[in-house]
């Protein structure tokens, strides 16, 4: 039996429903799910969780997500990318100068409000927004608030004086739910100008990134080979604090009790034979279980 997290770095135009479809088609496992949904054109790290694994998937979405990507400066579409219809243009006459883009990004640093994109995955009222945007249906789009940690312009942008449109490559650091679409189309409004996302690429996610990834047609096309690329569970809690059980508290972890810890830290990774067993939560002045995994026992 597997239990790990496979890092797929995905290909642009399949969702991350189909590669998760053919993991379980490939690997005859049922227990397979992903963390942090990617768009079909959007490409890079979607991590798998695998058997007992799948029991991370929400510590997973809780983690930060890296992306690069880049934008163009000139139109805006209903999608905010490129493959939507135009809503907007404007001719640029001259050159936005980095300092400019660079001070436009900082702007976005720290806790915002978003407003998801039209054509995206969140549901209002049972239906997916995409669903309303299909079938021309205008409906109030949830605001909800994200966190940006990081939003640097990565190189010097490219100014197209034919098109009168400027393309600049981005990276960004952000926290579950954040739409880089919009950031893209919001970093445009601050300018004055209309801005849409050219190419996106996530290069990190839940604590792993492009380093671990295997692409998806090697795991199709090689099964066989598929643990060579596991993750296994403990790699995803090397961040947290961790506790080594004795024969007495192991006992009382495998029956959910709660423990006394020499730590002041909110949640503990707590081993045992090598291998993480459950993580506690501080309550008072014991921990208390938050996650159990006993994988193998």
């Amino acid at each position: 039996m597997i239990n790990g997290i496979l890092v797929i770095d995905k290909d642009q135009g399949m969702t991350s429903a189909d590669v998760v479809y053919h993991l379980r088609k490939v690997l005859h496992i049922k227990k397979i799910g992903h963390a942090g949904t990617l768009d079909p054109d959007v490409t890079g790290v979607l991590p798998i969780a695998i058997g007992q694994a799948t029991k991370l998937i929400e510590l997973m979405h809780q983690q930060n997500k890296k992306y690069v990507g880049q934008g163009i400066l000139g139109f805006s579409t209903d999608s905010c990318d490129t493959s939507g219809k135009i809503l907007s243009s404007q001719k640029l006459t001259q050159k936005i100068a980095a300092t400019e883009i660079k001070k436009a990004m900082q702007e976005f640093i720290g806790e915002i409000e978003q407003v998801p994109p039209i054509y995206s995955a969140v549901r209002v009222n049972g239906k997916h927004l995409y669903e309303y945007a299909r079938a021309g249906i205008s409906v109030e789009r949830p605001k909800r608030k994200v966190h940006i940690t990081n939003y640097e312009l990565e190189r010097e942008p490219f100014f197209d004086d034919e098109k009168g449109q400027e393309t600049f490559s981005f990276q960004i650091e952000c926290s579950k739910g954040t739409y880089v679409r919009s950031l893209v189309n919001d970093l445009g409004t601050k300018l004055g100008v209309p801005a849409v996302m050219k190419t996106l690429r996530r290069t990190a996610s839940s604590g792993f990134d492009l380093e671990q990834a295997v692409k998806l047609s090697t795991i199709i096309e090689h099964p066989e080979h598929v643990t060579e690329f596991i993750q296994p569970l403990d790699a995803f809690f090397k961040d947290y604090s961790h506790s080594d059980l004795g024969e007495t508290d192991w006992t009382k972890v495998k029956n959910g009790a709660a423990i006394s810890l020499k730590t002041n830290a909110k949640k503990v990774a707590l081993r045992y034979n090598n291998s993480v067993k459950a993580i506690y939560q501080k309550d008072g002045t014991m921990y208390r279980p938050y996650l159990m995994l006993l994988q193998n026992e």
